[in-house]
């Protein structure tokens, strides 16, 4: 029989800073997202409180001086980092895996023929001991089922972390299902389950018995799909093979209203040759590239101007020298003077495996050939002595428009100039 675990962090970010900081344990931490804007990640003492994902940080002020909520910028390196090492842990456990997520992933454990919540425990305090980071495992024999044994596991302390649907009689798993609402199943967003409210189906449990043909008719395929994952039937396969992206964007909020062209500049750059890199990486050529500069929407008070340019390519590359000259010459056809933008971007097109480019009957193939040296130079330097050891000159130096993280964790892991230091 088919069977799935989904492994899952405990409020992931908040775990990765208190593994390298345990004064952190037992006390209400959020991480805010880009900029210190909003919570991206709250521990239990911040959800007892009742602060919601992606509350603004300026409306919980009060409330985090009232109880003590320590407010920490994220750091994006050293989540990564630790998802990769977790990652590494899980592997060991299932010659199938899928990395669902930076915090989660699937576990193929088809014809593990042992007690399967015992095994779930071994997973978690491998996890915990070999990385620092709580995790929760839900067991089911389809993907849907082991996503929703997972929220059992996490929310219903009597189970101990570990979930294992498979271990219920028939009338165990009714009554649990009975008791979680529908909005909790995978794929269930807010406004399915409004429409399936009016076909009064408001639980698990409603939905697993609910007519398949009607689902399909009244909404799509795809909720017909998790009404049979949820009665065991596995429609969706594992992916151990992430499949190469159509598109690849990079872009961010400035940390302060940017005027200046040059400044501009800077940031397109940076995007584009991050995107580049991440191109390289799935081993494919880009035919077009788009670049947008934005004001807020939220200063009303500023004159608002939004615009954007895409810019088709002679022939597809991962250059990052070609893809920067080309969004360069797009910023400077869309930037107008006299604004205060909050955001710029770039968007990689076209996307097509390097293997197949057909290049141009006029192509220099010598200088191709060289191009792909230098960025294979440029990004093994970059992964061997850090992040933007060789860059495009372009790129700037000083970056006065990065956001703004005020209350950043040092990078423990990544960088050699942070590595904690242990006092005897």
């Amino acid at each position: 029989m088919t069977t799935f675990a989904l492994v899952d962090g405990n409020n992931f970010y908040v775990s990765c800073e208190r593994v390298f900081n345990p004064k952190l344990e037992g006390k209400p931490v959020v991480v805010l997202s880009n900029n210190d804007g909003c919570a991206v990640a709250r521990s239990l003492e911040v959800k007892a409180l009742g602060v919601k994902m992606g509350t603004p940080w300026f409306q919980m002020k009060d409330l985090a001086r009232q109880h003590g909520i320590i407010a920490l910028s994220s750091n994006y390196t050293l989540y990564a980092d630790l998802s990769n090492r977790m990652m590494s842990v899980l592997r060991m456990f299932s010659p199938d895996q899928e990395v669902y997520s930076i915090d989660e992933c699937f576990l193929k454990l088809d014809g593990f023929g042992f007690d399967l919540s015992g095994y779930g425990q071994i997973i978690r305090q491998r996890v915990h001991r070999w990385t620092g980071i709580p995790v929760c495992v839900g067991i089911g024999s389809s993907k849907t089922l082991a996503k929703l044994a997972n929220h059992v596991a996490k929310k219903r302390p009597q189970w101990n972390g570990v979930c294992d649907l498979g271990s219920l009689s028939e009338s165990e798993l009714h009554a649990l299902m009975a008791s979680i609402e529908v909005g909790e199943v995978w794929g269930v967003g807010r406004k399915i389950q409004e429409k399936l409210a009016a076909m009064q189906i408001h639980t698990v449990l409603d939905l697993k018995q609910a007519d398949a043909g009607q689902i399909r008719r009244s909404l799509s395929v795809v909720v017909e799909r998790t009404v049979m994952e949820l009665r065991g039937i596995s429609c969706l396969a594992l992916e151990e093979m992430a499949p190469a992206k159509q598109q690849i964007m990079c872009s961010r909020s400035f940390g302060a209203p940017v005027m200046l062209l040059t400044d501009l500049r800077e940031a397109v750059t940076s995007h584009a040759s991050r995107a580049a890199e991440k191109l390289r990486r799935q081993a494919s050529v880009a035919g077009a590239i788009h670049v947008f500069i934005c004001t807020s929407p939220f200063r009303e008070e500023d004159p608002q101007y939004s615009q954007g340019l895409t810019i088709p390519l002679p022939d597809a590359t991962s250059d990052t020298k070609k893809l920067v000259k080309a969004v360069l010459w797009g910023l400077r056809q869309i930037y107008r003077p006299g604004y205060r933008y909050a955001k710029a971007g770039v968007m990689l097109m076209n996307l097509s495996p390097a293997a197949t480019q057909q290049n141009s009957l006029f192509a220099d193939e010598g200088a191709d050939e060289e191009s792909a040296r230098l960025m294979q130079t440029m990004d093994l330097i970059n992964r061997k002595r850090g992040k933007d050891s060789l860059f495009i000159a372009s790129a700037g130096v000083r970056k006065h428009w990065q956001m703004k993280q005020g209350n950043k964790s040092p990078c423990y892991t990544t960088d050699w100039g942070e590595l904690a230091v242990v006092r005897c």
